[in-house]
């Protein structure tokens, strides 16, 4: 390796996100002193729509959402990790991803990101504040929808977040969104999943409209707050799960049984990709390396804030007492989470989508005319991004 390097990394701008990484950096080296590794980072809603060839552009390292791959991946943007990382790690790593995490960085035939960070939709809740109603963990959506009535609920219902809660429903209610080839779904099934999300989120105040996960843990976790003690769908984060991290600390679990079946929620997570036009790849891969595997991913990733990727670390004995048993409970929510698909254009029908399913939960846009709509933007969506 040359004498002197520096790679430069971007990841999102969260404790999650960014100070695991910071700790690998300079863990990486202390083993490797000729390397250094700089990240910087973005908000969460740059992350979610990362311009990953312009990123790769400037960057050597790149944490991503999955989406962004099937975007990228064709315009040569990341290297293709299976053609530079040795087939038995790649193997190790697909084996014990925590749920499709692995899977969903892969796309024409290769490996485009290592999956770092994983992550879906899962229940959660104050316990002091529900011991206070003298209320258990609600278990059904009808009985979210009973403390949602008395003004206890939050859900987090920025434009994403809704659109991803309405591919969940979707699914609920009895399909599964983009099964039949050329159309989102079914007007029927969607006009249903619309409805029941419509019917929880007018129970909640009219703040939840800008929130996303994050904002809606920091409110229930606020010392202030003695009012949202659960939310039935929000991204997970295992970091107000440890004691200390917010004033007060939240417990994660399944969400609701709805119809008597456990949901199937959408995967999110992060991957870490490396640039096809960095001078320094072979560092930068052994850095990715490095941080994706099993070791570190069970050690010092998590204990600095990550929620890895790897199996191992969300099995881990210690990692669970870190956290309250948040891995050991939400891992079969991630096991059973709905890969979102990859197609061209996924990413700017997203967005649109969203925008769409937002208005009509809000009531500003008519069942029948969002779907419409929503099949719209599916149809006319751009091949080549």
């Amino acid at each position: 390796m040359p004498s002197s390097v520096t790679l430069r990394g971007i990841t999102w701008n969260h404790a999650r996100g960014w100070l695991p990484l910071v700790a690998t950096a300079k863990r990486f080296r202390d083993r490797h002193p000729e390397i250094r590794i700089q990240w910087e980072k973005h908000s969460l809603k740059t992350f979610e729509a990362s311009p990953v060839a312009a990123l790769a552009a400037t960057y050597d390292l790149l944490v991503l959402d999955h989406p962004c791959v099937c975007a990228a991946a064709p315009g040569g943007a990341l290297l293709p990790l299976d053609e530079h990382l040795a087939p038995a790690f790649l193997a190790d790593q697909a084996t014990h991803a925590a749920g499709l995490s692995h899977a969903s960085y892969t796309h024409a035939g290769h490996q485009w990101a290592l999956a770092i960070d994983a992550a879906a939709p899962v229940a959660f809740w104050r316990a002091d504040l529900l011991d206070q109603l003298e209320c258990a963990v609600p278990r059904t959506w009808d009985e979210v929808l009973a403390l949602a009535r008395l003004g206890h609920v939050d859900v987090p219902a920025a434009p994403i977040n809704c659109l991803m809660n309405f591919f969940s429903l979707c699914t609920a209610v009895g399909e599964e969104p983009f099964v039949d080839p050329g159309r989102v779904v079914s007007s029927v099934v969607g006009a249903a999943a619309l409805r029941r999300l419509r019917e929880l989120l007018a129970r909640c105040d009219a703040g939840c409209w800008t929130r996303d996960p994050i904002a809606s843990l920091d409110l229930a976790a606020s010392a202030g707050n003695r009012q949202i003690c659960y939310g039935p769908l929000a991204y997970g984060y295992s970091n107000y799960a440890r004691a200390g991290y917010t004033d007060h600390r939240i417990e994660f679990g399944e969400p609701p049984l709805f119809a008597g079946q456990p949901l199937r929620t959408v995967l999110g997570g992060a991957g870490l990709g490396v640039s096809a036009r960095s001078r320094h790849r072979r560092e930068a891969l052994a850095y990715a390396k490095f941080v994706a595997s099993a070791r570190t991913q069970r050690g010092l990733y998590t204990r600095s804030g990550g929620q890895p990727g790897h199996r191992a670390a969300w099995l881990d004995a210690g990692n669970n007492r870190l956290t309250g048993d948040y891995f050991k409970r939400t891992l079969p929510v991630l096991d059973r989470a709905w890969l979102r698909p990859q197609f061209r254009g996924y990413l700017g029908f997203q967005e649109r989508a969203a925008r769409i399913v937002h208005s009509a939960l809000r009531g500003e846009l008519s069942d029948a005319a969002a779907l419409a709509r929503l099949e719209e933007a599916y149809r006319d969506r751009p091949h080549d991004a």
